[in-house]
């Protein structure tokens, strides 16, 4: 199936002598359209930059469920091994389960990250019908879609308006694989979540930042935003938080200068 317009991976080499990556990882359903002006504020600073679109995503949602978080998580898994290859420094952010692909890229590559910054991360499902997805999911496709979860008027998530059960269930297996690895985060972290979210309840960033081992953790709300705070209310701060965060670890020698992005 082709590409749904927006959805398309987006890509930014760096300014010239540049030695920071920044890796974006957008959520489940969605595509890099829910993050990308995030993703183009980080290369108008002059980062290197990838946004892979993840598989099954930005067509439609019968392709989702013929994947699963192996997928996903190779995807990300090779973007970051690319950065890694031509930075000196590699930083991971991520929106919904996009941190929580971040969280096991941290966990698994240590000091090949130097910090995480997670846009209210993924943890858990809590719905109490989510325990019945092993059955369910061979008896129903798919059900209704958890995209556009934003209070800011005429903003608009390019994501599925259903949700493949059989993608659900896996996605359901990644959040307790990754929970359990929560301790192998060492990384500095800045994790900006929202009080009022439909999506991903408040208690999955607390549960993240109580379990993890990081020392150098920053938290900050997003008080006047909903789910998907990268195309909300507090978009630029979300943005001017992540440079703040990326300069402050980053060497004088690694930081690079703005640039501008056509």
């Amino acid at each position: 199936m082709p590409l749904s317009p927006g959805a398309e991976p987006f890509h930014h080499p760096g300014n010239p002598g540049n030695s920071v990556g920044v890796l974006v990882c957008h959520g489940f359903t969605a595509s890099p359209q829910s993050v990308r002006p995030w993703a183009t504020s980080l290369a108008e600073r002059g980062y290197a930059v990838s946004l892979p679109l993840l598989p099954g995503h930005g067509t439609r949602w019968q392709d989702l469920a013929l994947t699963g978080w192996q997928d996903w998580y190779a995807e990300v898994d090779r973007e970051l091994g690319r950065l890694a290859a031509r930075c000196s420094r590699v930083f991971v952010c991520g929106l919904s389960m996009g941190g929580t692909l971040a969280l096991r890229l941290a966990a698994r590559h240590g000091a090949t990250i130097s910090g995480l910054v997670l846009v209210n991360p993924a943890n858990k499902m809590h719905d109490v019908a989510a325990r019945a997805l092993p059955v369910v999911r061979h008896l129903v496709p798919s059900t209704k879609g958890i995209a556009s979860d934003i209070a800011k008027p005429g903003s608009q998530e390019l994501g599925y308006d259903r949700v493949p059960l059989h993608a659900a269930h896996s996605l359901r297996q990644f959040f307790r694989i990754v929970d359990a690895e929560l301790a192998q985060v060492t990384q500095p972290l800045l994790v900006l979540h929202s009080p009022q979210d439909h999506v991903v309840p408040p208690v999955d960033s607390a549960r993240i930042l109580a379990r993890v081992s990081s020392t150098d953790i920053t938290e900050r709300l997003l008080e006047r935003s909903f789910h998907v705070a990268t195309l909300d209310h507090d978009a630029e701060l979300i943005f001017a938080d992540t440079h703040a965060f990326i300069s402050r670890l980053a060497s004088p020698a690694d930081a690079p200068r703005p640039d501008r992005v056509g």
